[in-house]
């Protein structure tokens, strides 16, 4: 049963209350994520979140650590491009382990210089680590050519540049313009009583404190960014070719979403998708090849990853163009659409069997629609898509003159004759 209950500060607590699960699910939400930052802050939404597990006025971060480990529990943390979540899954009856120790971070967290330039350190790894993933890299310099310079292309973990400059002062100053009761949703999925988690949370998050963070609460996001076109090749000495190929497609909100979930499906979305088995099964020209939707509050995109051996990027781009001119034709059969309905449905239901993406699913709906949307809804959504809709959206879709095509490999050996004409 879903339950929805607002603070008088503003604080949104919502709770899917599940009596039969021994676990719970908690986090701590916030609308503030990278495409909120500006170009001198890329990244410090990022190392905020590692900051807060850094000790508190009433913890050491061993003892955070250790506090939740003693009762076999998660507690963990990420950042996205348009919200940050921290959030911890226990048994039940350690439900009040989570909520003091969550509550203690979010408010208290007291940013220790020691602690931040160790955690400094720690980041300008992960970004190290990053460009050395071609499969994650190549995601990256994708957002980066297909939203050139907004804030949505830049990466969530920020760059080197600007992690190596942050002082303690402007981690205090963002969290205390941004962490605003009007951006934070409290969620919980499982065994808890919502009752006694709107009291909970309110004793500790409500009233005075946050109150001093309500002036300048309006949510904003910016301008939307104008997506590009075009072919950018990126040069590294690798074994394989690296690309992302894609186009704009619909936001999170979008009239047209659940035709966009089937068209990705019918792609590249599985195994039986028809990039998986024309490239990688009949052909044998990529080991991993996958199509994926990004959706934010007002643009997305539908794009295909692909790792291939430089001798056949050229005819792996044309396998992936050609499809997508195939499904704009309208080649698209009775069968293979409802097995991608069937797909969707099924995955949608299996994903929701734990009590932590109960909790992120319902966070969701609310940032995005402002309230529950239940499995039925969705379930009713997918179902009612005809193959017209997906006609139409292929058409309007897959089109040359708007894909962008990133590909990152060792072109200093061999010069590429790319297309993109469907």
């Amino acid at each position: 049963m879903f339950t929805k209950t607002v603070l008088d500060n503003g604080i949104r607590i919502l709770s899917e209350e599940m009596p039969n699960a021994r676990s719970v699910s908690l986090g701590i939400w916030v609308e503030n994520g990278s495409r909120h930052e500006a170009r001198h802050q890329n990244g410090i939404s990022h190392f905020i979140e590692h900051l807060l597990f850094k000790g508190t006025d009433r913890r050491s971060a061993a003892q955070i650590a250790e506090e939740m480990d003693s009762v076999g529990g998660v507690l963990n943390a990420f950042t996205a491009k348009e919200h940050t979540c921290y959030y911890a899954k226990v048994l039940d009856e350690n439900f009040p382990v989570a909520i003091d120790l969550l509550t203690d971070i979010f408010l208290h967290s007291v940013f220790d210089r020691e602690e931040i330039e160790r955690e400094r350190s720690v980041i300008l790894q992960e970004i190290s680590q990053a460009e050395d993933t071609p499969d994650d890299y190549v995601h990256d310099l994708f957002n980066l050519d297909l939203f050139k310079d907004h804030p949505l292309g830049r990466p969530i973990c920020g760059q080197a540049a600007t992690v190596l400059k942050f002082s303690r002062e402007d981690f205090l100053n963002f969290v205390r313009d941004r962490y605003l009761p009007g951006r934070v949703i409290v969620a919980a999925s499982g065994h808890v009583s919502h009752e006694k988690l709107v009291r909970e949370m309110d004793q500790r998050l409500g009233g005075k404190n946050l109150e001093f963070r309500i002036q300048n609460s309006e949510f904003r996001i910016g301008d939307s960014p104008k997506l590009q076109s075009g072919i950018f090749q990126h040069s590294k000495p690798l074994e394989q070719v690296h690309l992302c190929i894609g186009v704009a497609g619909t936001h999170q909100t979008h009239p047209l979403r659940y035709a966009a979930y089937i068209l990705n499906t019918i792609l590249g979305g599985g195994m039986s998708s028809r990039l998986f088995q024309e490239i990688r099964e009949k052909r044998g020209k990529a080991y991993s090849i996958y199509s994926f939707l990004a959706s934010y509050r007002d643009v997305g995109y539908l794009g295909v990853y692909a790792g291939t051996s430089l001798e056949w990027a050229e005819e792996v781009v044309d396998l992936i163009v050609r499809e997508m001119g195939r499904l704009a034709a309208g080649e698209i059969g009775e069968e293979e659409l409802q097995r991608a309905k069937s797909q969707l449905v099924g995955n949608m239901i299996l994903g929701l069997e734990s009590t932590d993406s109960w909790m992120s699913h319902i966070t969701r709906n609310e940032i995005y629609f402002g309230k529950a949307i239940s499995v039925e809804e969705i379930s009713s959504g997918v179902r009612s898509v005809s193959r017209a809709d997906i006609v139409d959206l292929a058409r309007a879709t897959f089109r040359s003159e708007e894909m962008a095509l990133s590909l990152l490999g060792d072109f200093e050996k061999k010069s590429l004759d790319l297309s993109l004409s469907i």
